[in-house]
C-alpha cells in the first residue's frame, strides 16, 4: 500500500513537455514553407520583375513580413514568459508583490485553498498543472504548442499570437489562391516545376486548415475574455450566476490587456497598467459586489 501511495499518475504528463518540443519544430516547419512559397516562388518573383504589378507586390510582402515579426514577438513573450507562479509560504492577503491591494477582493470571502502537492496555498483562479508539476497562477491551460502554461502572465501573449497567426494565414491563403488555381490547370499550362507546385499545394492547404482552426480557438478565447473566465473556470461559471468575476466586458477586457489600448495589440504593458491592475499580477481579482462567493 505504501509502494502504491508513492506512485504519481501525474508523472506520465511530463511527457507532453517532449510533444511540444516537436510541435514547435513543426510550427517552425509551416512557417518555412509558408514563406518559401509566399516570398520565394510567389511575389518575390513580381517584386523583382518591376511594373506596375511591383507595387502590389511589395506591400503584399510588406503586410506579410509584419505580421510575421508580430508572430515571432508574441510567441517568444508566450514561451519564456512565465505564467505566474505562487510565492513560497503564499497565504491570503499577503502582500508579496509590494503593491496595493485592490478592493472587493475574493479572497476576503473564500476560505483558503492549499496545494498538497506544492505544500503551499493556493491564490483564487490559481491550479496545479500536471505537466509544469507546479501551481499556476490563473491558469487558462497548458499548451504544447509554446511548451509552457498559459496563465495570468502571458495570457494576453498567447492571444495576440493566435490573432496574428490567424491574420498571417488568411492573408497566406488569399496571396496564393491565384496560384493554387494553376495547380488545377492541364499540365501543359503550368508554369511551375512539380517541386515547388507541392510545396504551393501544402503551404495553401496547410495555412486554410490551421486558419479555419484557429477561427474557431479565437472565437472560443473572445468569449472567455469577455466574461473574464479561464478555460478551466468554464463549468464553475456555469454553477455560479452570476460569475464572480465578470465585472463587464469592458471591465473584463481591461483584466487582460490593461487600460492602455496603445498596448493592446502588443505584448507589453504599461508600468501603470502593472502597479494598478493586480490580476495582471494574478494573485488578487476584483469580484462581483453582488456575487455569491
Amino acid at each position: 500500500m505504501d509502494c502504491c501511495r508513492r506512485v504519481n499518475p501525474f508523472r506520465a504528463c511530463a511527457g507532453l513537455r517532449g510533444l511540444g518540443y516537436l510541435m514547435v519544430a513543426l510550427v517552425a516547419a509551416i512557417a518555412a514553407v509558408s514563406y518559401y512559397a509566399v516570398v520565394v516562388f510567389a511575389w518575390g518573383p513580381v517584386l523583382l520583375g518591376g511594373g506596375a504589378a511591383a507595387a502590389g507586390a511589395a506591400a503584399v510582402l510588406a503586410v506579410f513580413h509584419l505580421l510575421l515579426a508580430m508572430i515571432l514577438w508574441c510567441y517568444l513573450m508566450v514561451v519564456f514568459t512565465d505564467p505566474g507562479g505562487v510565492p513560497e509560504n503564499w497565504r491570503p492577503g499577503a502582500e508579496d508583490s509590494g503593491y496595493p491591494a485592490s478592493s472587493a477582493l475574493e479572497e476576503q470571502a473564500s476560505p483558503p485553498r492549499y496545494c498538497s502537492r506544492c505544500q503551499n496555498g493556493k491564490p483564487p483562479r490559481c491550479h496545479h498543472c500536471s505537466v509544469c508539476d507546479r501551481c499556476v497562477l490563473k491558469m487558462d491551460h497548458h499548451c504544447v504548442w509554446v511548451v509552457n502554461c498559459v496563465g495570468a502572465r502571458n495570457y494576453k501573449y498567447f492571444l495576440l499570437f493566435l490573432v496574428y497567426t490567424f491574420l498571417e494565414m488568411v492573408l497566406d491563403a488569399l496571396v496564393l489562391l491565384p496560384n493554387f488555381i494553376e495547380f488545377f490547370q492541364d499540365e501543359s499550362r503550368r508554369s511551375s516545376s512539380p517541386g515547388d507546385i507541392a510545396i504551393l499545394f501544402l503551404a495553401f492547404v496547410l495555412n486554410v486548415a490551421f486558419a479555419l482552426s484557429l477561427l474557431i480557438f479565437i472565437g472560443m478565447h473572445i468569449s472567455l475574455v469577455t466574461s473574464n473566465t479561464t478555460s478551466i473556470e468554464v463549468h464553475e461559471r456555469r454553477k455560479s450566476v452570476p460569475w464572480k468575476y465578470d465585472l463587464g466586458w469592458r471591465r473584463n477586457l481591461e483584466q487582460v490587456f490593461g487600460t492602455k489600448k496603445l498596448f493592446w495589440f502588443l505584448p507589453l504593458y504599461s508600468t501603470e497598467d502593472l502597479h494598478n491592475i493586480p490580476a495582471l499580477r494574478g494573485l488578487e481579482f476584483p469580484t462581483r459586489p453582488d456575487a455569491l462567493v
